[in-house]
């Protein structure tokens, strides 16, 4: 949804297309053209096409912070989504960091019964165990987790493992593919074409579908295919139990050169419809197996 390629209300365009469910759309995504930028009446403009299509919204931002938070939730409730996924991005030894997202998920509480469910991504330097023990902790019925595919190779966890640990508290899912990088004494990633990479997608697709006892557990599965896109090691071998965890951006895809952008935005479009066609073919193999 770079250089305004595509709006909001084309991702709904195309969900409804390609017969998804819903949509997970970030405040920003879209620029100039983002929910975050709208008027009230516009995201309500939007919330009414998506209504139209019967599409689930699911809104996501990149921090954690009470502004932040509540921005997202604003539009939420405007867009009539169902959900809101934040990640932490704080700087300091892994115990203080701790207890600063603890706080922001104490002022969160308030919002429990405001209609919405709420996720923490497990987003590249915390471990599962370490994102289990913030939402037992809370006190919320409604935070849970997200899982991202390859976000815990730069916790140092290996994926199946860190899926594991953090089953019974997972609700959402980000699904991609991703090369797997030592970096030090830890590992980075770069996302790559589903199907290309070394991540155990088929595996993962497997144990996430079959959470739950009467009914999903994962509610939704979000396609998020991010070429390129890199992460370094954020955890490691020899960290020892109070380890630095160090300042970062929100997560960014680079662009190539402006005179390859329209090529590399075309590109993107291609390998997110691939991308649909490569995990209906895994969902189809799982329905006619004996």
């Amino acid at each position: 949804m770079r250089y305004e390629r595509i709006l909001p209300g084309d991702l709904l365009d195309i969900a409804h297309q390609n017969q998804l469910r819903g949509v997970k759309i970030h405040v920003e995504d879209g620029e100039s053209q983002a929910l975050q930028m709208l008027s009230d009446l516009q995201l309500i403009d939007f919330r009414k096409k998506a209504e139209n299509y019967g599409l689930d919204v699911n809104i996501e931002t990149s921090a954690s912070d009470q502004k932040t938070l509540n921005d997202a939730i604003r539009i939420a409730h405007l867009t009539g989504a169902s959900s809101v996924r934040f990640y932490p991005r704080y700087e300091g030894h892994l115990q203080d960091v701790m207890k600063k997202i603890s706080l922001d998920i104490e002022y969160l509480s308030q919002f429990d019964d405001c209609g919405l469910t709420f996720t923490i991504e497990q987003h590249e330097d915390l471990k599962g165990e370490e994102l289990v023990s913030l939402v037992k902790h809370s006190g919320m019925k409604n935070l849970s987790i997200l899982f991202d595919f390859g976000n815990m190779i730069n916790a140092n966890e290996k994926p199946l493992d860190a899926l594991r640990a953090m089953a019974p508290y997972i609700t959402q899912v980000h699904v991609k593919d991703a090369k797997i990088i030592k970096d030090n004494s830890g590992w980075a990633h770069e996302a790559c074409r589903s199907g290309y990479g070394e991540l155990p997608m088929e595996d993962m697709l497997r144990e996430l579908l079959l959470l739950g006892e009467d009914k999903p557990q994962v509610i939704s599965f979000g396609l998020e295919e991010e070429v390129e896109y890199f992460a370094p090691a954020f955890r490691f071998d020899d960290e020892g139990d109070n380890p630095w965890i160090p300042w970062r951006t929100a997560s960014y895809t680079p662009l190539p050169e402006t005179d390859k952008v329209d090529e590399r935005l075309a590109q993107e479009a291609e390998h997110a419809i691939e991308q649909i066609h490569y995990v209906r073919n895994i969902c189809n193999k799982f329905i006619n197996e004996k």
